[in-house]
């Protein structure tokens, strides 16, 4: 199955096929800076990231863009709040964001343009759309003509004849439901020169200009969270393909702003939106505080991302777990494998199935025998890597992406020996790819997190098991035990295997 991906505008899943072979490019909506951003942010910013990365994985060379609005009415509230410039402010929250996405692990963009960048695309593109009649002047500003477009409304499903008007009278325009491009200033107010007098730009053209000047009149993905959809993304699809055609000459032909367009469900607490409005956000700086970055990105991706997601404190410990035996996984592979190299090197020389695979053990007894296949019925890693491909390229199928993972994690717990050294480097091999697409290799994507807080646990743990393995050979069963129950109590899990004790979190 190729990459199939539901497309807001047609409201279906289609077959993706890019304007340019072997070429993607993304536009999608980035932060508006007028605060420090909290974890709802970061659901949408995950979930693109997921798409960059199957994308980069599946072969494509991609060009992803993500704007940052440093100009906006918030913005100007907030700085005057705190009595710092509009430029101290939106730079400092931009750092802010830009350091909340590098702590999830997300990819830096291909291009990152601000909103008072582009300033001279934005006169351009409110020229092109006055000359040919889809915009007009009216009290200092200028408006987009809604009714001049004929699709308006088919982003969002919505007629524009039963859209309401926003309950704010604003002068100068001539229909209720048209909206600015071009903002009157207003004193105290940054402001710029321009053909229509002093003023700032409207937050929807910000976006058309820069998607145009990066990726072109049309591309192939434009996303943002759903609650971008109407009427900002409706906007920007209106005044972009109108101004494409009035390129045309002729008004005919309107091409399409995006051949795809996707959106991210909201993180919800407490089963209503996360937003900084109702109260009941959760800043990132606070959320990294209670839990580690890992398992905040895990999280973030376990639901479809069309989805919404609650976020809580039970989620986020079902989440923890869930990660660690993934980790756990891979840490307990390379004591026994050696380094990540070696474990490639052992892969692509041994067979999956050249060696028995031992069955779990049922209880602190022997193996029971040999089982035929791992838990989720993955008999090899290439089985394993074939329904995890299967799952994204279904519209991003995170769940069933994720299964595909704990499968292959419990075929490799099956092997977790040297005497299968073999078979177990294929199952670590292909954990690690999968890990490697969602972002969340704890060997290569984490070397900041805890690297050496790790490492100098490991050298703690290591006389922590001198010391219980002292005990049991004097046959102080009790004391031994005693050093393993304090160690759960502190969150640390000690397993007694036939190859020695092994550590992970709990």
């Amino acid at each position: 199955m190729s990459l199939h991906l539901y497309d807001t505008r047609t409201r279906r899943v289609r077959p993706f096929e890019p304007l340019r072979p072997g070429h993607v490019g993304v536009y999608v909506c980035g932060p508006t800076v007028q605060s420090a951003p909290h974890v709802g942010h970061l659901r949408s910013a995950v979930a693109f990231d997921l798409l960059r990365r199957w994308l980069l994985e599946s072969g494509y060379a991609v060009t992803y863009v993500q704007n940052v609005t440093d100009i906006d009415d918030k913005i100007i509230v907030n700085a005057d709040r705190e009595g710092v410039s509009v430029w101290e402010l939106a730079t400092r929250e931009t750092r802010s964001f830009d350091d909340a996405y590098r702590a999830v692990g997300i990819l830096p963009p291909t291009i990152q343009p601000r909103a008072t960048g582009h300033i001279p695309e934005m006169f351009a593109l409110i020229g092109e759309l006055m000359a040919a009649g889809y915009a007009y002047e009216g009290d200092g500003s200028v408006w987009f003509r809604v009714g001049r477009f004929g699709d308006y409304g088919a982003l969002s499903n919505q007629r524009p004849d039963a859209m309401q008007a926003s309950a704010e009278v604003e002068a100068g325009k001539e229909d209720p439901r048209d909206f600015a491009l071009w903002k009157a200033a207003r004193p105290g107010e940054p402001a710029w020169d321009s053909p229509w007098g002093s003023g700032r730009p409207g937050w929807h053209l910000e976006c058309s200009a820069m998607a145009g000047k990066y990726l072109g009149d049309v591309f192939d993905i434009h996303g943002g969270g759903l609650d971008l959809v109407f009427p900002h993304h409706e906007n920007e699809r209106a005044q972009t393909v109108c101004a494409s055609a009035a390129r045309a000459h002729d008004g005919s032909g309107e091409p399409e702003m995006a051949r795809y367009w996707m959106h991210v469900g909201l993180l919800t607490t407490g089963g209503t939106k996360m937003s900084k409005s109702l109260g009941n956000s959760f800043f990132v700086t606070d959320a990294l505080a209670q839990v580690r970055p890992q398992v905040l990105r895990y999280h973030l991706l376990s639901a479809h991302y069309r989805s919404s997601l609650e976020y809580s404190p039970d989620a986020l410990a079902e989440s923890a777990a869930g990660y660690g035996r993934v980790e756990t996984f891979v840490r307990n592979a390379l004591d026994i494998l050696g380094s990540p190299e070696e474990a490639a090197s052992l892969a692509a020389e041994a067979s999956p199935a050249a060696a028995p695979r031992p069955a779990k053990s049922r209880g602190k007894g022997r193996p029971q025998g040999r089982a035929a296949a791992g838990p989720a019925g993955t008999a090899s890693p290439a089985a394993a890597w074939a329904a995890f491909s299967a799952a994204l390229d279904d519209d991003l199928g995170v769940s069933r992406a994720l299964a595909a993972l704990f499968g292959a994690v419990a075929e490799g717990n099956l092997v977790l020996s040297k005497t299968h050294r073999g078979e177990l480097a294929g199952w670590l091999v292909v954990v690690r790819r999968m890990l490697t697409v969602l972002g969340l290799d704890p060997v290569k994507q984490w070397p900041a997190a805890g690297g050496q807080v790790r490492a100098a646990l490991d050298g703690v743990m290591e006389i922590v098991r001198d010391l219980r393995s002292s005990a049991r050979a004097r046959l102080d069963y009790a004391e031994a035990d005693s050093i393993r129950d304090r160690l759960r109590d502190a969150g640390i899990i000690v397993d007694d295997t036939g190859e020695g004790q092994r550590w992970h979190l709990a």
